[in-house]
C-alpha cells in the first residue's frame, strides 16, 4: 500500500469516490469512499448523502477520505452504524499527505465507539494519529488491524495489546517518532510479541520507528514470531546491528517473507540475508540500490543520519 497515492483497491474491490462522475457500481461491488474537501460542503452533509443515495446494507468496504482539519467526526460514523449492517472492511484517513494534510497533521479522537458500532469488521485500518486513542476492545471478527502514523500514541499500542483479538491475523503498527507523540517502547510491545495475546497471528509488522535495531534484537527472541508467516521491520533505521540480531536469533526460515524496506544496511549484510535466507522473499526494497558501504547522508566528518520514512 502506498501511502503517497489514493487508495484504488480495498478488501478486494475497486474504489469509487462517491459523487464523483462517472457510472455508478452497485452497492456491493465496489469499497466506497467518502470525502469533502477544503472548498467542498461539510464531511457530515456528504457522509448523509451518501447513506441516502447509496444502497448501504450491500456495502462491504467503506473509506473515509479528507474530513477536514478536525478530529475524526466518530459520532457521524457510529450513528449510521445500523444502514451498514454487511460492512466488513473499514480504513479512516484515505488522505493525501502531500496536497490535504500530513501524516502528522490527520486529527482524531477515541476510535473506539466505530469498534463497538460495526462489531462484524474484519479490516480495521487508520490513517493519523494526532489526539488518537484507543481502549482495550474485544471481536472476534477482526482479522486485519492497522495503524498507519509519523507518531502512534504509546497508550494505543498497549490498547492494543490488552486487546482480545482470537481471529486476528495481521496487524501492522506505524510507531512513529517521540516528538510526533510516538512514544512507545520496546516494553509496550512486550504483549504482542510473546505470542499469547493474538493466537491467529501470522503476520506482524513494525514501521517507520527509529527504534527497528532495538525491536529486531526483542524479536529475534520473541515466542510470536514462531507462528508468522509474514515478519515487516521497515520504513525506519534498521541498520546492520538490527539485522545482525536477527541473523544470529531464533530461525526465520519458515517465514514467506521479510519486509525490509527502507533499510540503512551496508551492501555486505544484504548479502548476508539473502544467503541464509534462501526460501523467504527477503525484500530490501528500492533502498538495497543505494544504502550501501557509501551511502548520499551525513557529513563531513563522517557522522550518519537516520530517518524514518514519514515523519511529518
Amino acid at each position: 500500500m502506498d501511502i503517497y497515492e489514493p487508495l484504488t483497491e480495498y478488501a478486494g474491490l475497486p474504489v469509487v469516490t462517491h459523487g464523483a462522475e462517472g457510472e455508478r457500481p452497485a452497492a456491493g461491488e465496489a469499497a466506497w469512499r467518502v470525502a469533502t474537501s477544503y472548498d467542498g460542503p461539510d464531511f457530515d452533509e456528504r457522509f448523509a448523502a451518501f447513506v441516502e443515495e447509496v444502497d448501504t446494507a450491500a456495502v462491504t468496504a467503506l473509506v473515509i477520505g479528507f474530513w477536514d482539519m478536525e478530529p475524526l467526526p466518530v459520532k457521524v460514523l457510529t450513528d449510521a452504524a445500523a444502514a451498514f449492517p454487511n460492512l466488513r472492511a473499514l480504513f479512516v484517513g484515505d488522505i493525501d499527505i502531500e496536497e490535504e494534510a500530513h501524516l502528522s497533521w490527520i486529527q482524531h479522537t477515541d476510535i473506539t465507539p466505530v469498534l463497538h458500532a460495526f462489531p462484524g469488521l474484519e479490516r480495521f485500518e487508520v490513517r493519523g494519529a494526532e489526539d488518537l486513542s484507543l481502549s482495550p476492545f474485544r471481536s472476534d471478527a477482526l482479522r486485519v488491524l492497522r495503524f498507519e502514523s509519523a507518531g502512534l500514541p504509546a497508550d494505543v499500542v498497549r490498547a492494543v495489546g490488552a486487546s482480545g483479538l482470537p481471529n486476528l491475523e495481521h496487524l501492522d503498527l506505524w510507531l512513529g517518532v517521540e516528538y510526533r507523540g510516538g512514544d512507545a517502547t520496546a516494553e509496550d510491545l512486550a504483549p504482542l510479541l510473546d505470542g499469547v495475546r493474538f493466537p491467529s497471528l501470522r503476520h506482524f509488522g513494525l514501521f517507520n520507528t527509529p527504534m527497528l535495531d532495538e525491536l529486531a534484537e526483542a524479536v529475534a527472541s520473541a515466542p510470536v514470531v514462531a507462528r508468522l508467516e509474514s515478519l515487516a521491520l521497515a520504513l525506519g533505521t534498521l541498520t546492520d546491528r538490527g539485522a545482525e540480531a536477527l541473523l544470529t536469533g531464533q530461525p526465520l526460515t519458515h517465514l514467506r517473507r521479510l519486509d525490509l524496506d527502507g533499510h540503512y544496511l551496508s551492501r555486505g549484510m544484504t548479502q548476508r540475508l539473502k544467503a541464509a535466507l534462501p526460501g523467504v522473499a527477503v525484500d530490501l526494497g528500492t533502498a538495497v540500490d543505494y544504502m550501501a558501504d557509501k551511502v548520499p547522508w551525513g557529513d563531513d566528518e563522517g557522522d550518519r543520519g537516520y530517518y524514518v520514512a514519514v515523519s511529518e
